[in-house]
């Protein structure tokens, strides 16, 4: 997430969606965005206080999508996957609007929970989502991870039109 999080322009709000404790909220607002986070449980978020971040307790799976209508800059999900509402996250993207998107794979019941399918990525859907919702992909990853447990996880770097921010080169030394 820190890598691509210059990518996301900087004339808007970003959505953290699904945001738990609030580790991207926090993130994003300290690299100078206004943050919107969503949950369903907001008490760890709500500890977190910033004048550009705002906290709003949704119920992210009934019936009705809480966020029709919305616009942002910027969308990040992590470790949350609910598919009913997935296609809404493009269309709430503003031209050259980026969704950043990290959850776990199928094969991480090898390595615990989550392991039901419903909640798994399949190979490669990450990148038929973005290819059937008008989305260009930037980059994209299907791995095991062990850092900081083992897990099998996809990201998701995508905009919507033409990427208005930059990308860093990651160095090694």
């Amino acid at each position: 997430m820190r890598r691509f999080t210059p990518a996301i322009p900087r004339n808007g709000l970003v959505l953290d969606l699904a945001c738990g404790s609030g580790r991207h909220s926090q993130l994003l607002v300290e690299a100078g965005y206004s943050v919107l986070a969503v949950d369903q449980n907001i008490e760890a978020i709500s500890q977190f206080k910033h004048p550009h971040l705002a906290v709003e307790c949704l119920d992210l799976e009934g019936g009705i999508w809480p966020l029709l209508g919305k616009q942002f800059v910027g969308i990040v999900v992590t470790n949350y996957l609910y598919r009913p509402y997935l296609a809404e996250l493009p269309r709430m993207l503003s031209d050259g609007g980026v969704l950043l998107y990290e959850t776990f794979a199928q094969g991480n019941g090898e390595f615990g929970k989550p392991s039901n399918p419903d909640f798994l990525l399949k190979t490669g859907e990450l990148l038929s989502f973005s290819a059937q919702n008008g989305l260009k992909v930037l980059a994209y990853e299907h791995l095991y991870i062990d850092d900081p447990k083992p897990a099998m996880i996809q990201r998701l770097c995508a905009v919507k039109g033409d990427l208005q921010g930059r990308i860093p080169l990651q160095f090694r030394g």
